[in-house]
Order: structure tokens, then C-alpha cells, then sequence
């Protein structure tokens, strides 16, 4: 999550730094989606491993739910 909030206050710098730098413009608003696209992947890359912990703690769970054969 840290990487997140790293990735977006450059994107945050990058736009404004393009409003005080007219001929850089293109370049730092193309920067600036390149961070926020960077976010967005750390994103969802942590609650995908989020996601996954949470289905292997309800398979271990189910597996001590189960009556064993007799």
C-alpha cells in the first residue's frame, strides 16, 4: 500500500508541475498517467493477494469443519 501512495503523489507532482511548465505539459500529464496506471496495478496486485489468503483460510477452515469417516 505504501507503493500506492507513493505512485500517486508523483502523479499528483507531475500534474502540477504541468501547470507551471507549459512546454512540458504532454510529457509530465503522460508521466503523471504512467504513475497513476502504476497505482492502480500495485492496487489491485494487493487485494488479489488479499483475496487469495482469504480463500485459503476458509479452505483450511472447511477442512477442520468436515466430520471425519468413521
Amino acid at each position: 500500500m505504501e507503493n500506492v501512495r507513493r505512485y500517486r503523489a508523483l502523479a499528483s507532482l507531475c500534474r502540477q508541475q504541468a501547470a507551471y511548465r507549459p512546454l512540458q505539459n504532454w510529457q509530465l500529464l503522460g508521466q503523471a498517467e504512467h504513475f497513476e496506471h502504476l497505482a492502480e496495478v500495485a492496487l489491485k496486485d494487493h487485494f488479489d493477494a488479499c483475496n487469495a489468503q482469504r480463500e485459503e483460510d476458509a479452505i483450511a477452515a472447511a477442512a477442520w469443519e468436515r466430520p471425519a469417516a468413521a
